[in-house]
């Protein structure tokens, strides 16, 4: 491990590389610190400039926006009262009374902090446990294969924040998008007489149209229908108080571990992501805490509970992304894209055969972290204004790159179509409330899905193999689980409503 980790890192150290990393951090952080605008947007927007790159430089840019972008959304947090990405929505809960209360560079400098030691974190469990997973999952067959993405694809409709049927069925959906073109065995299949679709639905300007232009266009709704506000007006002169963030930091040990684990083992569950484990690691710190009744108030406890936990969602997302070929959030799907678009299969091998690769996002991840905490240290006052980009003008210009990138994957005016149409879906589908997290993990987990499944069935027949195998029955058993349990969920919550409107009558 340490040959292969100090080739990695030689890589990596690069001047080329590092300069790399750090665009990647910075327009991570920027994107995260604009309202609305997301991690998962700003790896969309940088994904087709991969496309030239060696594999190591690609990954390594994606792994600083990945790196930048969780931890940006904490300045929108402090200074406006609006998480940049969902993932930092508990960081609002504290940071922004602390603000409130003329602390805004205290508040700031505990969330960056808490941020790079949740990456550091989540690091060190990514090196212990990914290769333990890889190693495991090398006695996994086709049946076991499928029945882990079916199994995948149900824990992520089942958080589909109770629309566990809506969900199911967007990420029907997103497989059945995987199965336009020639199938394996050279069948065409819903070309609808259109030759550009015989080769099927190219996966970037799919995911930026279902995630990426539905997002922008819901942004503008928003803001129209407020009135146009967008938050000018918001002072942001703020200074770092660094003997104050240390003497905070060093009372936080246990809950900067607490909920920095909480992070990676909730990012390395498929489809959970950092907004799942922020609200988690923050209960848990409430609870834990000897004085619960100073959480919502601008205690310190709450912005590292929140901004550890979302960090450390980096190192664990790898996990399930490196080690099963399953993307731990939608950010990772990303992630997954790049490395498919490179040759490289994410997955047990994956270790054996590109050891320097996984070495080198150790190594990225490592390096992005200490890049993050220095840029956000020093560039803290112009994030904060950058964070008061107005829509009017943001929008426009994100469409814009989509559209480049979008032709620039293999230089087709099809393709800018191909995300207009699905950024229609897109909208349509958000304003129905369906979930387009299980959307886009179905496109891209379908093909995987479709040749382990047919795989299987050609080295045996029987359905049944698929109960008598041990994992593959007990990934099936999990996904049912899943499901009911998912259920039982909605129907609690549906009866909490109906009490609560019961006793307001």
């Amino acid at each position: 491990m340490a040959d292969f980790f100090i080739q990695a890192l030689i890589q990596v150290s690069t001047p080329a590389v590092l300069a790399l990393i750090i665009i990647g951090v910075l327009f991570g952080i920027i994107g995260g610190s604009i309202p609305g605008f997301t991690v998962t947007m700003a790896i969309l927007v940088v994904f087709p400039f991969t496309f030239a790159m060696d594999p190591v430089s690609g990954v390594s840019l994606m792994v600083g926006v990945f790196v930048g972008g969780y931890s940006g959304g904490i300045v929108s947090g402090v200074m406006l009262g609006i998480p940049g990405t969902p993932s930092s929505i508990t960081t609002v809960y504290d940071g922004y009374p602390m603000a409130q209360k003329g602390e805004p560079g205290r508040a700031l400098g505990i969330g960056v902090a808490a941020s790079f030691l949740g990456t550091l974190i989540s690091v060190a469990v990514l090196v212990f446990f990914g290769p333990l997973i890889a190693s495991f999952s090398m006695n996994f067959r086709p049946w076991e294969i499928t029945a882990l993405i079916v199994f995948a694809l149900t824990l992520v409709a089942g958080l589909s924040n109770g629309a566990l049927l809506k969900g199911l069925l967007a990420a029907v959906l997103g497989l059945l998008i995987t199965t336009v073109g020639y199938d394996r065995n050279s069948n065409l299949r819903f070309d609808f007489g259109l030759p550009a679709l015989s080769s099927g639905f190219e996966i970037l300007p799919v995911m930026i149209g279902i995630f990426a232009f539905s997002q922008l266009m819901g942004n503008l709704e928003k803001l129209r229908d407020n009135g146009g506000s967008d938050g000018q007006g918001v002072d942001t002169g703020v200074a770092i108080p660094y003997r104050q963030i240390v003497r905070d930091m060093a009372g936080q040990k246990l809950n900067t571990l607490r909920s920095s684990l909480i992070g990676s083992l909730v990012g390395a569950l498929p489809g959970t992501g950092g907004t799942v484990a922020n609200f988690i690691s923050y209960d848990q710190a409430k609870k834990f805490s000897r004085h619960p009744e100073r959480f919502g108030t601008g205690t310190p406890d709450g912005i590292v509970a929140s901004e550890s936990s979302n960090s450390a969602v980096a190192g664990g997302a790898f996990i399930p992304t490196l080690a099963l070929g399953i993307p731990g959030d939608l950010p990772m799907a990303i992630m997954m894209g790049v490395l498919i678009l490179h040759g490289i299969t994410p997955g047990p091998l994956m270790f054996e055969q590109n050891p320097v690769l996984v070495g080198a996002i150790y190594a990225s991840l490592l390096i992005g972290a200490v890049i993050m905490v220095t840029c956000q240290l020093l560039l803290v006052r112009w994030f904060a204004k950058i964070s008061l980009i107005p829509q009017q003008i943001l929008v426009p210009v994100v469409l814009m790159l989509c559209a480049i990138g979008s032709y620039a994957l293999n230089n087709n005016l099809f393709d800018i179509w191909v995300l207009f149409a699905f950024g229609i879906l897109g909208y349509l589908l958000w304003k129905a409330g369906v979930p387009l997290t299980p959307l886009i993990l179905g496109v891209v987990l379908g093909n995987n899905l479709e040749r382990q499944l047919f795989r299987a069935l050609e080295l045996d027949s029987s359905w049944l193999t698929f109960l008598t195998r041990p994992l593959s029955a007990l990934f099936l058993a999990l996904a049912v689980v899943s499901v009911i349990f998912s259920l039982y969920q909605n129907r609690k919550i549906q009866r909490n409503q109906l009490k609560a409107r019961g006793s307001d009558a």
